[in-house]
C-alpha cells in the first residue's frame, strides 16, 4: 500500500487533525455568521430562497462531509482487521440512517390526503431502488475492480445512500424556514453538521482499504454526492413539496442505504476469513449506538 506524505505524520496527528479542523470551522461560523439573518426567509423571494439554501446546503452538507473524509489518512494507517472494524462500524451509521429514515418516510405517508397510495408509492420505490442499486454495485465494482480500487465503487455507492439521506435533511431545513420557524432552522443546521461529520469516515472507510489512494477530484466528488443534496432538498421544500413526494423519495433512500450495507459486509468478506466475528459485531453496534447518542439524545436536547 503506497504511503502519500500525509500518512507519514505521526498517527496522533491524523487522528486529531479532523478535531481541529472542525473546530476552526464552527469558530469561523461564529464570527463571521454567513447564513444572516433567517427570520426574513418566510417573505423571502425565489432568487433570495434559492441562494439561502444553496449557501445552507454548502455548510451543512459539503463542507462537514469533507472534514470527516480527513480522517483518511489515519485510516489508511490501520491493518486489516482494524479496518474491517472501521468498516462495520460504518455499517452501523448506515443501519442507523436507514431507520431513521423509514420513521420519517411512514410519518410521511401517514400525513399524506391517502395513506395507503403513499404507502404504495414509497414500497414500490423502495424496491425500485434496492433492485436499481443491485445493477449500479455490480457495474461500479467491476470497473473498480479493473483498476484494483474495490473500495472506491463501495465509496460511491455509500455516498449516493448518504445523499439520499441529505435530501431529508434539506426538506427539514427548508420547511422550516417557510414556517417562518428561523430558530428551529438554525438548530436544524447545527444538528446536521455533528451529523454529516461523521458521515465523511463512512464514506472514505471502503477507500482505505484499496492499494492506491483515489485522486483527489474523487474525493471532492463523494463529498458532493453525499452532502450536496441538503441545497436540492430545501429547493424541494420551498417551491414543491407534499408528504408522498417525501415517503416516496425517503424510500429511495432507504433502498440504496441496504444495498450499501450488504456491499460494505462484502467489502468486509472479501478479505476476511469471518464476517461476524465479536470485533465486527462490536463495530457495528458501536455505530448504530454512537449514532442514536448523537441523533436521538444530544440533538433532541439541543431541540428542546
Amino acid at each position: 500500500m503506497t504511503q502519500s506524505p500525509y500518512e507519514k505524520l505521526p498517527r496522533s496527528v491524523l487522528f486529531l487533525g479532523p478535531f481541529i479542523v472542525l473546530g476552526a470551522a464552527i469558530a469561523l461560523l461564529a464570527i463571521t455568521s454567513p447564513i444572516g439573518d433567517l427570520t426574513a426567509m418566510e417573505t423571502a423571494t425565489l432568487g433570495e430562497m434559492l441562494t439561502m439554501m444553496l449557501l445552507i446546503g454548502l455548510i451543512v452538507g459539503i463542507v462537514p462531509v469533507a472534514i470527516g473524509m480527513l480522517w483518511f489518512p489515519f485510516m489508511r494507517t490501520l491493518d486489516h482487521s482494524k479496518l474491517h472494524i472501521v468498516l462495520a462500524l460504518s455499517a452501523g451509521v448506515l443501519a442507523f440512517v436507514g431507520v431513521e429514515m423509514t420513521e420519517e418516510a411512514i410519518e410521511y405517508a401517514a400525513a399524506a390526503p391517502s395513506p395507503s397510495l403513499a404507502a404504495g408509492l414509497a414500497i414500490a420505490a423502495f424496491i425500485g431502488t434496492f433492485l436499481l442499486m443491485v445493477g449500479v454495485s455490480r457495474w461500479s465494482l467491476a470497473r473498480a475492480q479493473q483498476s484494483g480500487n474495490r473500495g472506491l465503487g463501495v465509496a460511491y455507492l455509500v455516498a449516493l445512500g448518504l445523499g439520499l439521506h441529505s435530501l431529508g435533511e434539506g426538506i427539514a431545513i427548508g420547511s422550516s424556514l417557510l414556517l417562518g420557524e428561523a430558530a428551529l432552522a438554525m438548530l436544524l443546521i447545527i444538528g446536521f453538521i455533528l451529523d454529516n461529520v461523521t458521515e465523511g469516515p463512512t464514506i472514505v472507510a471502503a477507500v482505505a482499504r484499496d492499494a492506491e489512494a483515489p485522486p483527489l477530484l474523487h474525493f471532492a466528488t463523494l463529498g458532493v454526492i453525499a452532502g450536496g443534496p441538503v441545497v436540492l432538498g430545501g429547493w424541494i421544500a420551498a417551491f414543491a413539496f407534499s408528504p408522498v413526494m417525501a415517503a416516496a423519495l425517503l424510500a429511495v433512500g432507504i433502498g440504496a442505504i441496504v444495498q450499501v450495507i450488504l456491499q460494505v459486509i462484502d467489502l468486509i468478506q472479501f478479505d476476511a476469513p469471518r464476517v461476524l466475528t465479536r470485533a465486527n459485531m462490536s463495530g457495528f453496534v458501536g455505530g448504530f449506538v454512537f449514532m442514536f447518542l448523537l441523533d436521538e439524545i444530544m440533538i433532541d436536547m439541543i431541540l428542546l
